[in-house]
Parts: C-alpha cells; structure tokens; sequence
C-alpha cells in the first residue's frame, strides 16, 4: 500500500502513523470480504505449494489471510516502509504462520528474487503512490518474476461515489493533488485515472488472457458495512490533510470545515455511496508462446539443421 522513489515517499499518508496501520488491517478485511473473497476471479487458482508476492503489501492483511487460507503455499509480501513490515511480522508470529514472509522492499525499483519465482503476483489500490512512468516497469517487473503461466492480479479504484457534497468536494481534491503531483493518468484530473489504463497497460507488458472484473461495495446508510467504510473514510480523510494542503488544493482551515460537514452528511437517513473496484489479471505466456517465442526456436531448429 506503500512506496516511494529514492528517498521521497509517494504515499499521500504518512505511513508510519499508527491510525494509519489499523485503517489498512480493516480496509483489508474490508475489501477482501467485499470482493467475494481472497481470489474470487474465475480461472484464478493457486497451485497447493504455489508461492506468491503480494506488493506494497503494507500490514499484511491480504498476504496473511491467504497464507492462513493455503497453508503449504509460501506467501512474500513487500513494502516500503520498515515500520509496517515488522508490524505485518509479528502479526504472522502471533498467529504461528511460518508460510508467510515480509521483505521491505520499493516496488517502484527491481525487486530482489529470481526470474520466475512465483505463480502469482497480487497487488491492491497500488494507485496511491505509484507513478505513472513506474507501472510499466513494475509490470515488466511482474512478467518477470512469474513462472510461464503465473498469474498477475491488480486491483485499482477511482473515487467514491456518494450523495454527501463535502465528501465528494473531498475526493474532487485528491483526483486534482495526485494530478497535481504527477501522480495520475487523468487528462484533467477529475478522477485517479487508473482504472480505464490498466488493462492495455497489462496487455502492453505481455500478459495473454487479460480479463476484468468490476467490484460494487455500497455503504449507503442502513447498508452492512456502512459503519466500516464511514470508518475508513473518517480516518483517511483526517490522515490526507497535509497531502492536500501541501499540493495546494485547500487550507488546513477549509479542509477541516470539509471534514466536519463530511462527517455529518454521511451519516444522514438519506445518504448512498458506492465503492467501484476494478480487478484486472493477466497471465505470462507459457515459454513456447512468449512473443517471439516460436520464431526464435524455428530459427534456432533452422540453424541446427544447416550444421
């Protein structure tokens, strides 16, 4: 859920805030239980001692649940921050999974395992901090790294939809910072601007069989999860404040008003929301059908017979 370049970290939240931490461990049961599960793609199947890498894995909480879930499968999670990995650490000692290792590592940079590593490679909302220029290498990355076969498995979102106008005036002023920082494919940024690219850009690294599935969590008032994403929202909104003052979107003073309206409006009779996620997965061609694959053993069969 982290990551930065170099030095500077392109989280718009400090990712060493401990509000911050238990907002992701719930945000990931959240979305997990909303998506229909750990892998509810079809076509998606982990071998039995299959091994993953879930990026920018932050606390863990994907990463351990699956481990959890496949117990003789092994399960790598990597991120930036070291004060999240020895979090996601203990949370994998105190629950006794030996299957499930945390590595701090900057998926923005190459990633220290060997070619062929891993039968899936898993990351969510990755939006948030990655580059635009960085998600074809991270993909190139991803093809790497997968066994011919393997599976890569992004999940990505654009802003919530709701009927509360200081909270949709909050989001207005994030799609504009993360444009404002370059940290968006939005021509004028008035969404993320993820979701529309991803797939060409997966198709773009190689990946064969490209499918997507589109997600729809309602956290309308009276809805079951609407006290846990009014959670998560109350918490992020807070933690985003110096992100967007910084970027020059609002005051400290104008964001706090914001807040205190966005507060009250979402708990209103009468208030709807709507979370839209999009998972999209592809998979590395077996060795035979890589691009240029076939061509280059015809040739090296043409070569053998002139010998």
């Amino acid at each position: 859920m982290k990551s930065g370049s170099g030095t500077e970290n392109t989280y718009p939240i400090d990712p060493e805030n401990a509000g911050e931490l238990a907002r992701l461990m719930q945000q990931d049961r959240l979305l997990t239980e909303g998506m229909g599960g750990l892998l509810p793609e079809p076509g998606i199947r982990l071998p039995e001692r299959g091994r993953v890498l879930d990026l920018a894995c932050g606390p863990g909480g994907w990463a351990l649940e699956l481990a959890f879930q496949y117990p003789k499968a092994e399960v790598i999670g990597v991120d930036i921050s070291q004060q999240v990995i020895t979090y996601a650490r203990a949370q994998a000692w105190s629950r006794g999974l030996e299957n499930v290792h945390f590595e701090v590592m900057n998926v923005m940079e190459p990633l220290a395992f060997e070619d062929g590593s891993f039968d899936l490679v898993n990351g969510r909302l990755l939006f948030a901090f990655m580059l635009p220029g960085a998600w074809p290498k991270l993909l190139a990355e991803c093809y790497r790294l997968l066994k011919p076969g393997g599976i890569v498995r992004l999940t990505e979102m654009e802003p919530l939809l709701t009927t509360s106008p200081a909270y949709e005036t909050w989001m207005a002023l994030m799609s504009q910072a993360l444009k404002r920082t370059g940290q968006s494919f939005s021509p004028d940024g008035r969404h993320f601007g993820i979701t529309p690219v991803l797939p060409r850009l997966v198709r773009q690294a190689g990946f064969e069989e490209v499918q997507l599935r589109a997600t729809v969590i309602e956290w309308s008032l009276g809805s079951e999860v609407h006290y846990a994403v009014f959670k998560d929202s109350l918490i992020g909104l807070e933690l985003l404040q110096p992100f967007l003052v910084k970027a020059g979107g609002a005051t400290k003073e104008e964001l706090e008003q914001l807040y205190q309206q966005a507060v009250a409006e979402m708990q209103q009779e009468d208030f709807c929301g709507l979370w839209n996620l999009l998972t999209v997965w592809g998979r590395r061609p077996l060795a035979m059908s890589e691009p240029g694959g076939a061509s280059r053993q015809a040739q090296a069969g043409a070569q053998a017979e002139g010998q």
